[in-house]
């Protein structure tokens, strides 16, 4: 049975993150879905094409918005709203990614914070529940979660 760790970053790497150009990070996190969906890990299901998303990683205040397009991954170049915003921290997301805890768990309690379009969460969580982990994934370090 693996644990959570928690890990706090310091207050400063947070309010550095929340003055990062939206763009920037982004950016990188995209590249990063981009390269899962490459490799065949997770392909978005058709329901999400031209659909908007934003994920916050609250402890390190970093959000990265990004749309599907034609079923790539794509920035979004803005902080405008996005249709389906997904907050956590980061050692939550880690857990997670690699399917040691699972979203209805982490929203209830409290962990998880999902606004937005409701059907549309609903099918980012069975997409992501269905989708297959790679093993290297488990390797993971610790250390983030």
């Amino acid at each position: 049975m693996n644990a959570t760790v928690q890990v706090d970053p310091p207050a400063w790497f947070a309010r550095l993150g929340r003055r990062m150009p939206a763009p920037f990070v982004s950016l990188h996190f995209v590249a990063g879905l981009e390269l899962a969906r490459r490799f065949k890990w997770l392909q978005p299901p058709p329901e999400l094409d031209g659909r908007s998303f934003a994920i916050t990683i609250e402890d390190l205040g970093l959000r990265s918005a990004f749309v599907v397009r034609a079923g790539a991954f794509r920035p979004a170049w803005d902080r405008a709203p996005c249709e389906l915003e997904l907050g956590a921290k980061l050692g939550d997301l880690v857990s997670l990614m690699r399917a040691e805890t699972d979203a209805d768990t982490l929203f209830f309690q409290r962990r998880l914070r999902i606004s937005g379009d409701t059907e549309l969460g609903l099918i980012v969580k069975n997409w992501l529940d269905a989708a297959p982990r790679p093993a290297w994934l488990q390797r993971v370090s610790g250390a983030a979660g």
